[in-house]
């Protein structure tokens, strides 16, 4: 109550990254285009086949990411303890941070998928893995942006 705040209400309804909800809501849209092109194509997601491989996870930035998903219970846990809800917040703004830097980096869908070709079964396993990845990524998104009070829109 003793801190003087400054309100931006411009970055506040800015669609960027200096906006964190903005910023977070739009990984999370991000993976549902992913999921929405897949249906699309006639395929599903089957994370028995994704765990199966996940040993395929070798680009720059997966075990990063699986290491910070991991790390959602007990951030979670200092969070709630601790009375600190800047703590989920910077939790979840690093965890999109790092999943669209993967994103930008790294094909999810094959490019054969996209072209109209059948995918190889190499491609095929790599894709079930990273649908997996980016579905835990969805998850959690969801979950913290429900604890703050925020939706997760499928678009933006």
């Amino acid at each position: 109550p003793e801190v003087h705040i400054d309100f931006d209400l411009a970055l506040a309804k800015s669609q960027s990254k200096d906006n964190q909800v903005y910023y977070i809501q739009y990984a999370h849209a991000r993976v549902c285009r992913v999921l929405e092109k897949l249906q699309n194509s006639g395929l599903v997601v089957d994370d028995a086949i994704g765990l199966e491989h996940q040993n395929l996870l070798s680009a720059p930035n997966e075990d990063e990411l699986i290491k910070l998903l991991a790390g959602y219970p007990a951030t979670l846990l200092r969070a709630a303890t601790g009375y600190e809800p800047h703590v989920l917040t910077n939790y979840l703004k690093e965890l999109a941070a790092l999943f669209h830097g993967w994103y930008d980096s790294n094909r999810i869908l094959p490019v054969s998928l996209t072209s109209g070709e059948t995918p190889s079964l190499d491609e095929m396993e790599l894709m079930q893995a990273r649908l997996r990845l980016s579905k835990a990524v969805r998850q959690v998104l969801v979950n913290g942006l429900s604890l703050l009070g925020l939706s997760a829109p499928s678009s933006m």
